[in-house]
């Protein structure tokens, strides 16, 4: 069943963390020196993440340059949904064309922290780490026929990296809900 992100948290700071990649290697969540930061809360197994994951990987590549950070992070049980695991992140990564850090939440608790509630969700910071922008790719979805085309994200990069505010509202993130461990389910708001 497919889940929206809820609530307008722009102006929300980017908390201070550290995960882990799929090799263990530890990375900051906050990283200086960027233009922007973009938080994707993504899984493997997640048929709307599939359906733009390499759209995604390309867009982001190409911003790169112009100074924007991209994570992904999967926050899945990967108890009870072991294709959102180590393989099945490295397959995503090699499938999609992924180059920048893939993380693990494995507590749940950084997308706890952040609302997150879905995959994809997307949670874009400025250069401050301050939140400019919290909703969708673009309009498409596995089975509406609209096409991919990363419209909302893209905008929402293009303007913040030039230091402009992102226009409200924001279309809600839609996907598959965050598979949360007992107990770790957000609290319905």
């Amino acid at each position: 069943m497919a889940v929206e992100s809820t609530g307008n948290l722009i102006g929300y700071e980017l908390p201070a963390w550290e995960l882990p990649d799929r090799d263990g290697a530890h990375h900051q969540v906050r990283e200086e020196g960027h233009q922007a930061t973009l938080v994707a809360f993504v899984c493997n197994h997640c048929p709307y993440v599939q359906h733009v994951e390499k759209a995604f990987g390309d867009m982001v590549s190409a911003f790169a340059s112009q100074g924007l950070r991209t994570i992904a992070v999967v926050s899945n049980n990967v108890e009870d949904y072991p294709e959102d695991d180590v393989p099945g992140m490295i397959e995503q990564m090699e499938r999609a064309g992924w180059t920048f850090p893939y993380l693990r939440d494995l507590d749940q608790t950084f997308a706890r922290e952040l609302g997150a509630v879905c995959t994809p969700d997307f949670f874009l910071f400025d250069g401050t780490f301050s939140l400019t922008y919290r909703g969708a790719f673009d309009a498409s979805s596995p089975k509406n026929g609209n096409p991919v085309t990363g419209d909302l994200l893209h905008d929402a990069i293009e303007k913040t990296l030039a230091g402009s505010e992102v226009p409200l509202p924001h279309r809600p993130a839609m996907g598959c809900g965050i598979k949360w461990r007992a107990g770790m389910e957000p609290e319905a708001s």
